[in-house]
């Protein structure tokens, strides 16, 4: 079983990435926080969970433990895979998990992909008990610099107000420019971000 992935980041999709390590590369599923925690250029680590099925072998990625745990607690519940428990840690840090679970907050619960009403009615039966005992992280801090001026701050002020979380939209807009180069104009950025982000 592979517990960890040392190497480069050769790619970042939509909900995975590849790392290259020694010339092999993973193809390893992540939340979007883990994504936008990852490195730019140089190597990551990432702790990874191994899931082995008859149709395949699917690693999941995390860029701290809290996150791992997280996602091994949230698939011991029935209804709950690898993909759903990777759009709810994408929709809620460890500690937002935590407050949300110890609340009954179901209404953050199903802001997550694939989480319905009675999804997450189960989530808070099957895991109240038991989130407090649970890490909450030391949360996740972007690794590509938020931007200070200019039309990438606009786009990144923009994001933010219509609701997207910092971490992802510092993501998304790290893409775009890479893509469209820092003289794009700033309704391109947006809606290209938009895009990004609608993934």
């Amino acid at each position: 079983m592979i517990a960890k992935l040392t190497g480069k980041i050769e790619a970042v999709e939509d909900g995975r990435c590849v790392v290259d390590v020694n010339g092999v590369g993973y193809l390893v599923q992540a939340s979007t926080r883990t994504l936008a925690a990852l490195p730019a250029a140089g190597a990551a680590a990432l702790l990874i969970e191994t899931q082995v099925r008859e149709d395949a072998i699917v690693l999941y990625g995390f860029a701290e433990s809290a996150e791992r745990d997280w996602f091994r607690l949230l698939t011991t519940v029935q209804g709950v895979g690898g993909r759903v428990a990777l759009g709810v840690l994408s929709a809620l840090s460890p500690r937002d998990l935590v407050a949300a679970i110890q609340a009954g907050d179901r209404a953050s619960l199903t802001r997550a992909p694939g989480v319905g009403a009675k999804l997450a009615i189960r989530l808070v039966t099957e895991l109240r008990e038991k989130a407090g005992a649970m890490p909450v992280g030391t949360g996740f801090s972007p690794a590509i610099p938020a931007p200070t001026g200019g039309v990438t701050a606009d786009a990144l002020s923009a994001l933010l107000n219509l609701g997207y979380r910092r971490p992802e939209a510092v993501a998304a807009l790290g893409r775009v420019t890479e893509r469209l180069g820092d003289e794009a104009a700033l309704g391109t950025v947006i809606r290209e971000s938009l895009k990004e982000l609608a993934r």
